[in-house]
């Protein structure tokens, strides 16, 4: 067990339940087929990080999946919606020990290895770490302690939930760095400008 942990959320790969904004104008078998890159991207970055990692199913853990299970803790995600599934998470993790703790989700091709083992050095002598995206969100928290109040009173998948973020950090008098602003995808634009930017 190392002192640190990288959490993934995933979706449950079913056509019509995942990028559905995309699949408005690209379809839902495609939109499934993107998603599928997305988590095998993510997954191949997350194998080249040294460190205990985890993923987080959105509906029923998958034995059988990309994610080698002995590389990889699995779990459910647990909570109404995506602040509860957090910081559930979080919770999980700092109660196994773990002292640096950073989430991601699987929506970015731009993702790297560089970028997360950044986060995790950042948390040295930061109490958080976020990777901003494009659209007022984040792509990547971390944090030291657990602090409860990063997702409380938040309206995810909004254009300010980034900013509501830094708003409790500061109030508490926290310490942070903020990454690279990388793209999730959301809609076929966003995929477009992701695969450019990433070179793929």
């Amino acid at each position: 067990m190392s002192p640190e942990l990288l959490m993934i959320f995933v979706k449950n790969p079913v056509e019509g339940k995942v990028k559905t904004r995309l699949a408005k104008t690209v379809g839902h078998a495609k939109a499934l087929e993107v998603y599928g890159e997305l988590v095998a991207h993510t997954n191949a970055v997350a194998k080249k990080i040294p460190f205990d990692k985890a993923v987080f199913y959105s509906d029923e853990i998958l034995t059988d999946d990309i994610f080698d299970p002995k590389h990889f803790q699995k779990y459910d995600q647990e909570g109404s919606d995506l602040g509860k599934r957090m910081l559930n998470a979080f919770k999980l993790a700092f109660g196994k020990r773990y002292r640096r703790v950073v989430i991601i989700g699987s929506d970015s091709f731009e993702i790297t290895p560089r970028i997360i083992k950044q986060a995790f050095e950042e948390l040295n002598t930061n109490n958080f770490v976020i990777g901003p995206s494009h659209d007022g969100g984040y792509y990547l928290l971390g944090m030291s302690a657990l602090h409860v109040s990063l997702f409380k009173n938040k309206k995810w998948s909004h254009d300010e939930v980034l900013q509501d973020t830094l708003i409790d950090i500061r109030n508490m008098n926290g310490t942070y760095k903020l990454l690279k602003e990388l793209i999730d995808v959301d809609n076929e634009e966003d995929l477009l400008n992701s695969k450019k930017n990433a070179g793929v």
